[in-house]
């Protein structure tokens, strides 16, 4: 079993930044993949970015303005977002999966208006 709890959401304006952690508990050596999804109202959940010991991977559509990362010391990984634009108003997920299984956070809500 692995909690895994969300933080650092908000409301920034077009351009701004914000960063959200995810703190995991749990069965935490077994965790094989980290990352964010988010899913906006009407749509369905997304893949933001994925964090594994073989690489990193993002969605296209933030690539070069998001940037995960992951301390395995503090057990938490982090998502730093640049740029923002009003198409990431989102609620984002922090995401683990053990083998097959996954497991979700409780969603933090990131609104980018002016």
């Amino acid at each position: 079993q692995v909690q895994l709890v969300e933080s650092g959401g908000g409301l920034v304006q077009p351009g701004g930044s914000l960063r959200l952690s995810c703190a995991a508990s749990g069965s935490i050596f077994s965790i094989n993949v980290m990352g964010w999804y988010r899913q906006a109202p009407g749509k369905q959940r997304e893949l933001v970015a994925t964090i594994t010991s073989g690489g990193i991977n993002y969605a296209d559509s933030v690539k070069g303005r998001f940037t995960i990362s992951r301390d395995n010391a503090k057990n938490t990984v982090d998502l730093q977002m640049n740029s923002l634009k009003p198409e990431d108003t989102a609620v984002y997920y922090c995401y683990a999966r053990i083998r097959t299984r996954a497991y979700w956070g409780q969603g933090t809500q990131v609104s980018v208006s002016s």
